[in-house]
C-alpha cells in the first residue's frame, strides 16, 4: 500500500543531502580565506637574483616569460594586495643585474600580479619551500642569466684600475658588462703567467724557469636567506664570515704564487653543492670554509677545524655541528627538482681517503696557527660529514673561528682588527701546509 508520507519525508531526505553536496563543491572563490604576505625580501648578486615571499600559508602561482620586452610575470592566486607585497616595488635597485623594475597589482579577483620588468634574458628558477626555522612558507624566484659567467673565465677578467678601486670582484665586473670571453682569458693567462716572480737568484741559471700559481676557494659560511648563527648583541654570522672571507683572498691575493676565490662576494645564498662546484671550476687547490660557532649555552668558546669523515663523526658535537651546517640548505632554500649533472658528479659517493688525508693536514696547520690567537675549543682537528667539503679531488677544511654565541668572543667576531688577524691565521696555516706538501704540477703554469 502507497504511504504518502513516508515517502514525502525520503524526497525531502534525498533533496537535504543534494543541498549539501552543492553547498559544499560550489563554495565561491570569494569565500576562501585569503592569504596575506608576512615579509618579501630581494637579494640580488652578479650570479642571479633571489626574490622571496613569505607567508603562514602556501602560495599556489603560475609564471611565464614575455620578450620585446623582456619580462617575467608571476601570477598569485588568493593573496591580499597589501602594503607589504606593494612595497617589493622599492626593494629593487637600480643597480640589480637582471632585474630593471617590479610592478605589483590586482589583476583579476582573486589573482595579485606581479610583472617583473628585465634587463636581459633570463632563466628563473620558481619553487615553494616549506617552513623551516624563523621561516614560514616561502615562494622562491631566483633570477638566473640565460648565458651564465664561466667561473673561471670570471676569475681571469682583468680588474680596471677604477674597479679595483671601488673594491669590485671581477665577477661583479661582468655584472656590469665587462663580460669575459675566451680570447681575453687566454690574454690574462699569459699576463699572468709573466707575473709572478718565484725570486730565484739572478746567478742561479739553473733554476726552474716555472712556479705553481695555487687557488684556493675561500668560502664564507652562509648568506642571503640563510644568516647562521646570532649572537645576543645581533651579529649574524653570515656577516662575520663574508668580512673574514674577503681579507682572507686580499691576503692571499699578495702572495706572489696564490689568489683566494670568493665562493660569493655579496649578501646572498649559495647551496652548499654548488659552493663545491665553484671550487672545482676555477681548478682550486684547496678549500676553506670560514664559520662562527653556535652553542645553546653562552660558555662555550675556543676555535675549532674540521676536515670530512667518511666513517661517521669523531665526536656527537661534531655530529650535532654537521647537522645544523648541512641545514643551511633548508634554512636558504633550494630547488630540489633542479637536476644538475655537474652537481651531481661533483658530490658523488667516491672514495676520498687521499682528499681526506691532505685535509687533516691542512686543518692540523690551519688549528695551530688559530691556537696562537685564540682558545681552542679541542685540541684536535675533528672530522664529520658536511656537505659542504665533499670535493671528491680537493683538500678541504670548515673553520669555526670562534663562538657567535659567547657575548666576550662575539665582541672579538665584530672587531676589524681580530678578525684580520684570524684572516692571518689561516693564511699562515694554508703557506705552512704548502711547505711540506708542495703542489702538483698541473697545466697551469706562471712563468717568471
Amino acid at each position: 500500500m502507497f504511504d504518502a508520507v513516508k515517502f514525502s519525508r525520503e524526497i525531502l531526505a534525498s533533496l537535504t543531502r543534494i543541498g549539501i553536496l552543492l553547498c559544499v563543491f560550489s563554495v565561491p572563490a570569494f569565500a576562501q580565506p585569503t592569504i596575506k604576505i608576512s615579509a618579501t625580501r630581494v637579494w640580488p648578486a652578479a650570479e642571479y637574483t633571489r626574490i622571496t615571499l613569505e607567508s603562514k600559508q602556501p602560495i599556489n602561482y603560475k609564471h611565464f616569460l614575455v620578450d620585446s620586452p623582456d619580462r617575467m610575470v608571476i601570477d598569485l592566486d588568493n593573496v591580499e594586495l597589501d602594503t607589504t607585497l606593494s612595497q617589493l616595488s622599492g626593494k629593487v635597485g637600480t643597480d640589480d643585474p637582471f632585474i630593471k623594475a617590479v610592478r605589483v597589482a590586482r589583476f583579476k579577483p582573486g589573482v595579485v600580479r606581479l610583472v617583473l620588468d628585465l634587463k636581459t634574458e633570463v632563466k628563473p628558477s620558481v619553487f615553494t619551500v616549506k617552513p623551516y626555522g624563523d621561516y614560514g612558507h616561502r615562494l622562491v624566484l631566483d633570477i638566473y642569466p640565460t648565458h651564465p659567467v664561466d667561473p673561471l673565465l670570471a676569475l681571469m677578467q682583468t680588474e680596471s684600475p677604477s674597479d679595483a678601486a671601488a673594491g669590485l670582484s671581477p665577477t661583479q665586473q661582468v655584472a656590469k658588462g665587462e663580460r669575459a670571453t675566451p680570447e681575453k682569458g687566454q690574454a690574462v693567462i699569459a699576463a699572468e703567467e709573466k707575473a709572478i716572480n718565484p725570486k730565484k737568484s739572478k746567478k742561479d741559471k739553473s733554476a726552474p724557469d716555472l712556479v705553481r700559481l695555487v687557488t684556493v676557494a675561500v668560502d664564507a659560511g652562509h648568506g642571503g636567506e640563510d644568516p647562521g648563527a646570532k649572537g645576543r648583541q645581533g651579529t649574524l654570522e653570515k656577516a662575520v664570515t663574508f668580512s673574514i672571507a674577503k681579507r682572507v683572498k686580499a691576503k692571499l691575493d699578495q702572495e706572489e704564487n696564490m689568489r683566494g676565490v670568493l665562493t660569493r662576494d655579496g649578501d646572498y645564498f649559495v647551496p652548499l653543492g654548488n659552493r663545491v662546484v665553484k671550487a672545482r671550476k676555477v681548478s682550486a687547490d684547496l678549500f676553506v670554509s670560514i664559520h662562527a660557532d653556535a652553542f645553546n649555552k653562552p660558555d662555550a668558546r675556543g676555535s675549532s677545524v674540521f676536515a670530512l669523515s667518511e666513517n661517521g663523526a669523531s665526536s656527537a658535537a661534531a655530529r650535532w655541528l654537521a647537522k645544523r651546517e648541512n641545514d643551511a640548505d633548508l634554512i636558504g632554500g633550494v630547488n630540489i627538482d633542479v637536476k644538475d649533472k655537474y652537481l651531481k658528479q661533483t658530490l658523488l659517493d667516491l672514495s676520498q681517503t687521499a682528499t681526506i688525508n691532505d685535509s687533516m693536514k691542512l686543518a692540523k696547520a690551519v688549528l695551530s696557527e688559530l691556537g696562537g690567537i685564540n682558545t681552542l675549543h679541542k685540541g684536535a682537528v675533528e672530522q664529520a660529514g658536511f656537505a659542504v667539503l665533499k670535493a671528491p679531488d680537493i683538500p678541504s677544511i670548515l673553520v669555526e673561528t670562534a663562538f657567535i654565541t659567547n657575548p666576550e668572543e662575539e665582541a672579538r667576531l665584530g672587531d676589524e682588527d681580530y678578525q684580520d688577524k684570524i684572516a692571518e691565521a689561516i693564511v699562515a696555516g694554508i703557506k705552512r701546509y704548502f711547505a711540506n706538501n708542495p703542489p702538483l704540477a698541473r697545466s697551469k703554469l706562471a712563468r717568471n
